[in-house]
């Protein structure tokens, strides 16, 4: 069959078909999802004029949008009305979220005063404080966070001095509780205060822990002392809300999730952390839309007070029973798209890298290839990055679902070769602003959130497509056995 010939081929058939569907009550169905097509339509002025909404949202509410505060509730409502106007069955299921409130935080050494900040949700000392020597414990490569850290000293009763790197707070926290310490304190690994870090709700019930610079960090290690800590804090219950919706279409025995934490800190409007990873899923989820061509359901989902712990996606998860569980194929996290001196990483799902908590669940590696590809062919030669427990797929990694994303870098500081591969500064964090109230729109590096943007609409679109393959995840009775076996 020559050319011509097919054009007239391909015309009759269309004829036919608007003829068959004007005589048919039957709806047409929505084209297949095109990856490549989605991650094009998330474009950067629509998710730029997302975060300009939150940051409006933080500005008119004591300039953040943190869990239990009204900028909260007015994201939940924003993000909530834009899937609605879309089609979407919004639900808003509610938790129970514990607050923290910091009556007094003081640290007096020698008489004279030391800026300190209560980690969240510390246990108080009590309005009149503790006094105790000062144990420095030495720095290595987990700082604090394994017993044998403190093989040698005596910290009964003492205040022991950890630097941060490595491990959760709350592990610190741990580790020195139960090697007897009386408190902790952890001083930030560069000059400048440690603001917003948290210890989890788990750590209200272990020994008081507050934060330090740097700067001072080192200076009392060099000449430890008796020092006088106050921490008078308090811990309140609070309610919250995750956003969810799904697609109508697709099969529910295959679920993508797609989530994104929506609260800040107290401290800031949080734009990068998290108001980027948000419009980027809002976005993809709106030019997706409700009832998409698609094999696999997809459910997005944006989930409150992981400031304070994962507390929203940690309930979620918590509750679905064992089969809705089994029913999610992957999870994707999307957390701080567009750091002012970007990385490009992806989630380490086979643990290539060798560092900190080992590979993800099975499939995560495919996650990783999906991302790493798309980022290839944008001209992005990515890093991998540590699945070290400090977002929202923490919970579902638990649950042993396979899980990645993309990350542009928190306060971790950007090497000298990746910014000899991605430009920027070497030796400085992928984001001085985070967890500050400097974490405004102004200060998003705006070409790499659009790359990372795109690359959420490439992500959920391979996956709505198919779920298995190369890059693919455990399905049927294999998915049963591997999750079983983890």
């Amino acid at each position: 069959m020559n050319r011509g010939a097919r054009v007239r081929a391909g015309g009759a058939v269309a004829a036919i078909v608007l003829l068959v569907a004007a005589c048919s009550d039957e709806p047409l169905a929505p084209p297949p999802v095109d990856p490549a097509a989605l991650a094009g339509a998330v474009g950067i002025d629509a998710v730029v004029g997302h975060l300009t909404e939150l940051e409006r949202i933080a500005t008119e509410h004591d300039g953040n949008r943190a869990v239990g505060t009204a900028g909260y509730d007015a994201s939940v409502d924003y993000v909530a009305g834009r899937l609605r106007d879309a089609g979407f069955d919004v639900q808003t299921p509610e938790f129970d979220v514990r607050s923290f409130d910091v009556e007094t935080e003081t640290l007096t050494v020698a008489g004279a005063p030391v800026p300190v900040r209560a980690l969240e949700f510390s246990p108080s000392t009590g309005p009149d404080g503790l006094t105790a020597r000062l144990v420095p414990v030495p720095a290595d490569d987990t700082p604090g966070c394994e017993a044998s850290d403190y093989d040698g000293l005596d910290v009964s009763g003492a205040v022991v001095l950890v630097t941060r790197g490595v491990c959760p707070f709350f592990v610190k926290q741990q580790v020195a509780a139960e090697r007897g310490a009386a408190a902790l304190l952890v001083a930030n690994n560069e000059d400048g205060a440690l603001a917003g870090a948290t210890l989890g709700e788990e750590g209200n019930d272990l020994v008081p822990a507050a934060g330090i610079s740097g700067a001072d960090g080192r200076a009392l290690a060099a000449a430890p002392t008796t020092v006088t800590l106050v921490l008078d804090t308090r811990v309140d219950s609070v309610r919250s809300r995750n956003v969810l919706a799904q697609t109508t279409t697709g099969s529910t025995d295959d679920v993508v999730v797609v989530g994104a934490h929506l609260d800040s800190v107290p401290e800031g409007p949080g734009i990068n952390d998290n108001g980027t990873g948000v419009a980027a899923v809002l976005e993809t989820a709106l030019q997706l839309g409700s009832d998409p061509g698609v094999t696999n359901a997809v459910r997005f989902a944006f989930w409150g007070a992981e400031e304070v712990g994962l507390v929203g996606s940690t309930d979620y998860v918590a509750s679905l029973d064992d089969a809705a569980r089994e029913d999610i194929a992957l999870y994707l996290n999307f957390d701080m798209l567009g750091s002012p001196n970007p990385g490009y990483l992806v989630y380490d799902g086979d643990d290539s890298d060798a560092v900190g908590a080992g590979p993800g669940p099975e499939g995560s590696a495919g996650i990783e290839r999906t991302f790493l590809g798309y980022l290839t062919s944008r001209g992005v030669a990515a890093d991998g990055t540590d699945f070290d427990g400090r977002s929202d797929y923490g919970p579902f990694v638990d649950a042993g679902i396979p899980s990645g994303g993309v990350f542009s870098g928190a306060d971790d500081r950007k090497t000298p070769e990746q910014a000899g591969k991605w430009g920027g500064t070497g030796d400085a964090p992928f984001d001085p602003n985070y967890h500050s109230p400097q974490d405004t729109l102004a200060n998003i590096d705006r070409a790499a959130l659009a790359v990372a943007a795109s690359a959420v609409g490439y992500g959920v679109g391979t996956y709505a497509r198919t779920v298995t393959g190369p890059d693919g995840v455990p399905v049927g009775p294999q998915r049963a056995e591997v999750r079983s076996d983890g």
